[in-house]
């Protein structure tokens, strides 16, 4: 759409094709013969009320994610793909607010003397408390920077406490195309902030909203129904602090993904959205929660055929609750998650395992099962799983692991923590029983051994580990390893041959053992270095290694060099 060009003012009407430069003052935009401003500016740390929130415009090409909490990584291993680098500020893509619109702009050249384009390419990478200031600077930045507002599709919103709602409609309308909204709740978030969302955001398609600090969502689930049935277009919902719903209906033709956390004694959990691809569900780990699981996952498997990623987390997970799962028959499952589920046991996960051959991931943390399940999963699995989560399982031992890792060619991702275990530690992650000891009844579970030998895993974590003595990894593709609050390992049974390894966390470890680790990590490193090229034999027997002196070649290019050199591993104590 092309915008008419600004009338210039009266007072350069008269002065004819003069083009000796701008005579508008830079305030106001009034003539500055006879003119005394009246406007002032605006100090850098004046208090204002759009000082109290705080605002992310992101540009359209790019929608991140949220840091996943702990129970709902399962559903959040994005960093496992082969996504670019984050563009550079001087990059045409970082901020492209309005794509491929610049060559429609016609804004006013005379603002403080800066052509239309270099004004808009400036403005749109300030950000938004910046921008807020840069509109009073002049009438030509004001326009540049309503444009700039209604370009904007994606919008973050920080809202401290006590901070009317009314003010936040305001921002929200300065944005009339926003598509996807972010809300970080400081302050709760009541059925009028709702009402301000629906009303100010009709084109709305991802919502998210965080709680922090005592914040809490006071909506009902009626409210929240209404409110999805009414946004057509909305796909995505992901919300926090959802402890005061009580039960809902949520009908949407459009919904594809639905994350709720902190749910409890939900009467009805009722999901009519045939699009609905990607749900996660996470109940609070109360004693009294009587939510009935086993109902709200007969009527997924009735009403959301199309389910691809299942996230459930509720220590209520039952066996029950996995057949109601099998017997929905979800053709399309490929992500599985139902952790702190301790009475899911082998028999669950034959059923898994008999009914969804094609999982490319399980999380089963905090389970019941044993050696044996595992094997099950080996079984069935073999040929498409690939990330496995066992955490919090004190039945699976180093051999169950060890076993897993050599039956599953397509593994990337493995976490174990918290799984070989001394039961007559503490438990390294709670703080409150510190003196407490458990029984020493499960000998078996102490001075393990793994050895782990694969060619794709890229992701190994042994955290709290405090059972294995010896570890010996053969892994020319891992990248990440966590070995933090291994108390128990030895460092003389310590040996690490992966060559790619970037990131080593060793967090309450021995000194003896951080001292082994960063050493055989420096030999890693330096063992891969391309410190000379290649030449053969004048008899063509075999190639050896020379100094680039003593070479006729010359040496290596940069940009081949670059791609041999790896990045230094980093180990963290923190």
């Amino acid at each position: 759409m092309h915008h008419p060009p600004s009338l210039p003012p009266a007072g350069d009407a008269a002065k004819g094709g003069k083009k000796r430069g701008s005579y508008n003052c830079g305030r106001c935009g009034l003539p500055k013969k006879g003119h005394v401003c009246a406007v002032k500016t605006p100090a850098a740390d004046s208090a204002t009320p759009d000082s109290s929130l705080s605002v992310v415009s992101a540009p359209s090409s790019s929608c991140p994610r949220q840091p996943p909490s702990n129970l709902r990584r399962a559903l959040s291993f994005d960093d496992l793909d082969d996504h670019p680098d984050p563009p550079r500020p001087d990059d045409k893509a970082d901020v492209d607010l309005l794509s491929d619109a610049e060559p429609d702009l016609d804004l006013d050249p005379g603002a403080c003397g800066l052509p239309a384009c270099l004004l808009w390419d400036v403005m749109r990478r300030l950000p938004p408390p910046a921008l807020l200031s840069a509109a009073r600077v002049c009438k030509g930045w004001r326009d540049t920077a309503k444009r700039l507002w209604r370009a904007a599709e994606e919008l973050k919103l920080r809202v401290p406490a006590n901070v009317p709602v009314g003010f936040v409609g305001s921002m929200l309308q300065k944005c009339p195309g926003i598509v996807r909204l972010s809300l970080r709740m400081e302050s709760d978030f009541d059925s009028t902030m709702l009402a301000c969302v629906a009303f100010s955001c009709p084109n709305l398609e991802c919502m998210e909203i965080s709680t922090f600090d005592s914040a809490t969502i006071r909506i009902n689930g009626d409210e929240l129904g209404r409110f999805v049935a009414d946004k057509r277009s909305l796909k995505s919902l992901k919300m926090e602090g959802c402890s005061n719903l009580g039960g809902f209906v949520l009908s949407s033709s459009s919904l594809s993904t639905v994350w709720l956390s902190d749910l409890h004694s939900l009467s009805k959990m009722v999901f009519n959205c045939p699009q609905l691809k990607e749900i996660s569900l996470e109940f609070s780990c109360q004693e009294n929660d009587s939510t009935d699981l086993t109902t709200i996952v007969e009527s997924l498997g009735r009403s959301c055929p199309r389910l691809q990623n299942i996230h459930i987390a509720s220590i209520r997970l039952s066996h029950s609750t996995v057949l109601a799962l099998t017997a929905a028959q979800l053709r399309g499952l490929r992500m599985l998650s139902l952790v702190l589920g301790s009475e899911i046991t082998d028999a669950s996960v034959a059923a898994i395992a008999s009914s969804y051959p094609n999982l490319e991931l399980l999380d089963l943390s905090g389970s019941g099962v044993t050696d044996n399940g595992l094997g099950m999963i080996c079984n069935v699995l073999s040929e498409t799983l690939s990330r496995l989560l066992l955490a919090l399982c004190p039945n699976v031992t180093s051999s169950g692991i060890q076993f897993a890792t050599f039956q599953l060619p397509q593994l990337e991702i493995m976490d174990c923590g918290m799984t070989i275990c001394d039961p007559n530690l503490q438990n390294p992650t709670d703080e409150n029983n510190g003196k407490q000891k458990t029984s020493g009844t499960k000998q078996h579970l102490i001075n393990q051994k793994l050895i782990i030998k694969h060619s794709r895993l890229k992701k190994l974590s042994l955290w709290g580990c405090t059972g294995l003595d010896a570890l010996y990894l053969n892994c020319p593709r891992l990248e990440d390893l966590n070995l933090n609050s291994c108390g128990n390992l030895n460092p003389g049974r310590l040996l690490l041959q992966c060559p790619t390894l970037k990131t080593v966390h060793a967090s309450g470890c021995e000194d003896m053992l951080i001292g082994t680790i960063q050493s055989q990590v420096r030999e890693a490193s330096a063992a891969t270095e391309n410190h000379s090229p290649s030449k053969r034999l004048p008899d063509g027997s075999k190639r050896v290694r020379v100094p680039h002196l003593l070479s006729d070649e010359s040496p290596e290019p940069e940009a081949k060099r670059r791609k041999i050199d790896r990045q230094i591993c980093n180990v963290l104590l923190d």
